[in-house]
């Protein structure tokens, strides 16, 4: 038997690619961050994670193109061996202080920082309580650290304290895993529930912070400053806010210095690139000086959730984040309203199974600072016209009647 023989069968992808609604592995031909160029058209981007629409900031490009300068494109080693710059060590010490943790070390991606982090930290013995909608980047963290990987029902606390109260049975040590704010149906982890259960039962907590960084809090630090607890672990990524490529984990300074040592995907892994690395750090100081970035993309957000719902369609997740899922319920006629979307103008993600559970395929829209009321406006008007053009919603009003003042 050929091992290659699984791949020639049809896929769904296949059959999607032959109805024209396929809408994964689009090339983008040109970028300003919130439009995009697509075969010679342009498209306003509602598609990235672009929150604070850094990416083309000058002073954020000019600190990438400076380190490029100083120290060329890339480090061309492990972190462990000529890997490590002045730069990433500078970019660590801030971040920790940002996070008021001891410590901070930087992968390079926010994948590989979950996957490392998790597998260092937890091994045989050990039990890992995992909400069961957590990313894709802690399921396989999880896998990798021959931990006893239980899963709990999401955002559940009753079923997160069942497991508690078995593992305090065992004695076993025990690690809670979440993300802060969840990609796909942009929800919020109950992290007050979580943070008192974990103290109760002696279990140490860790916190994915890959949307809600630089976006939830007062000071942007995240999904647990904005619910008012302080993880033991805490994981971000540049590639959101932050306008770059890399991940970082924060926590006790032993415990990043156990990770430093242990972590294959940090040993086994070239260094995030100098311009990575500067251009993170810039995106930081204007974390820490300009919170009217991440008020606006909230303020968007909302007049395009209230503007969206007024019109008849299903939205999901917290009125605290960028994201604002649509859910469609099946995967046909997300795809159909996906391909609507785009030939009306509109970048947008179709999402659909293993992403979110089965029935929940949606259309997920995020949304970034620098989108001009206008952008918006336009937004919200071709939503209408694509719904009511594959009869997912009737007689939607006009955008501006659902329009809520960004400022």
């Amino acid at each position: 038997m050929d091992i290659f023989e699984k791949c020639e069968g049809i896929s769904r992808a296949r059959e999607l690619q032959a109805q024209g609604i396929y809408p994964y592995f689009i090339p983008l031909e040109g970028s300003e961050g919130t439009e995009v160029e697509i075969g010679g058209k342009s498209l306003i981007m509602i598609g990235s994670n672009n929150y604070l629409g850094l990416t083309h900031h000058p002073s954020v490009r000019k600190a990438a193109a400076d380190a490029i300068t100083r120290y060329g494109t890339s480090c061309s080693g492990s972190r462990f061996l000529n890997g490590t710059l002045a730069l990433h060590e500078e970019l660590e010490a801030r971040l920790a202080k940002f996070m008021g943790q001891e410590a901070a070390i930087c992968f390079s991606t926010g994948f590989q920082a979950n996957l490392g982090a998790i597998s260092a930290i937890c091994g045989k013995g050990d039990i890992i309580l995992c909400d069961r909608e957590n990313h894709a980047s802690i399921i396989d963290g999880c896998r990798l650290s021959f931990a006893d990987t239980r899963k709990f029902r999401h955002s559940n606390m009753e079923d997160l304290e069942r497991q508690l109260q078995l593992a305090q049975e065992q004695k076993r040590a025990v690690l809670i895993v979440v993300d802060g704010l969840y990609s796909m149906m942009g929800d919020l982890a109950p992290l007050q529930d979580i943070r008192a259960l974990a103290d109760q039962y002696g279990a140490r907590l860790m916190v994915d912070e890959a949307h809600g960084i630089g976006v939830l809090g007062d000071h942007g630090r995240g999904a647990a400053e904005h619910c008012g607890i302080h993880p033991d672990l805490v994981m971000g990524t540049f590639s959101k806010s932050f306008a770059s490529l890399g991940g970082f984990i924060a926590g006790p300074a032993k415990a990043i210095h156990h990770i430093k040592h242990n972590s294959r995907s940090l040993m086994f892994s070239a260094s995030i690139t100098p311009a990575s690395a500067a251009a993170a750090l810039a995106a930081l100081d204007l974390i820490e000086t300009r919170p009217d970035m991440r008020q606006r993309v909230l303020q968007i957000a909302h007049r395009v959730r209230t503007g969206l719902r007024t019109m008849g369609f299903r939205t999901a997740g917290t009125t605290a984040s960028p994201i604002v899922p649509v859910i469609v319920g099946d995967q046909v006629s997300a795809m159909k309203l996906w391909n609507t979307l785009f030939e009306c103008g509109l970048f947008t993600n179709a999402v659909t199974q293993p992403a979110v559970p089965l029935g929940s395929d949606l259309i997920r829209t995020s949304y970034i600072a620098s989108h001009t009321d206008e952008q918006i406006t336009q937004v919200l008007e071709r939503f209408a016209m694509a719904g009511k053009s594959i009869g997912l919603i009737a007689n939607a009003p006009q955008a501006n009647a659902s329009r809520v003042a960004p400022n």
